[in-house]
């Protein structure tokens, strides 16, 4: 995976106390991630999803795409890679991946497409150690007309840092970022 960073807009610089001010409002376009055969191959060998549409250029060159694709997966796993660049919460403690909601990929990500996303803030609400975020990201890839993968996260960001709250670790979730 190849990130290119000169066009990432830069991150939101905040505390944890001006997360609820967010609610309703777009964090904006992140940088771009080019996603090559190589790292298709590997995210293959890691999730052993091996289907000629993804591992295969020779036989997916005459399929139904014209060339392999991205897994979905891989496309959606590349929200932390562009959400956690737009968005810095410079007193938390730790931020927690809740879940997802209502996950779709419209279009497939051809190999080597750049891949961005856009992030909006849907809601922020009290969570026990911090404020839980529900985020909208609607992913797109350079040359294809419709969303590659638009998904509901919700991340918990729990602290501050310098929190002596017993409840910042109570973390509602058993995943982390």
């Amino acid at each position: 995976m190849t990130t290119n960073t000169t066009s990432s807009q830069s991150a939101h610089s905040i505390t944890m106390a001006q997360l609820p001010a967010l609610a309703g409002t777009s964090l904006g376009t992140s940088h771009r991630v080019l996603i090559t055969q190589e790292q298709i191959a590997l995210f293959a060998d890691a999730t052993n999803d091996h289907q000629w549409i993804h591992v295969d250029p020779e036989r997916a060159a005459t399929g139904p795409f014209g060339s392999t694709i991205a897994h979905g997966y891989l496309t959606l796993s590349l929200a932390v890679e562009l959400f956690f660049h737009l968005l810095d919460v410079t007193d938390c403690a730790q931020v927690i991946n809740y879940g997802l909601d209502k996950v779709r990929f419209p279009a497939p990500v051809p190999v080597d497409s750049s891949v961005g996303a856009v992030a909006d803030v849907t809601a922020v609400e009290p969570c026990p150690g911090g404020y839980q975020l529900a985020v909208t990201l609607t992913f797109d890839a350079v040359g294809v007309d419709r969303p590659v993968c638009v998904a509901q996260m919700i991340l918990r960001y729990l602290g501050p840092v310098n929190s002596t709250d017993s409840t910042s670790n109570d973390l509602g979730g058993n995943g982390a970022r």
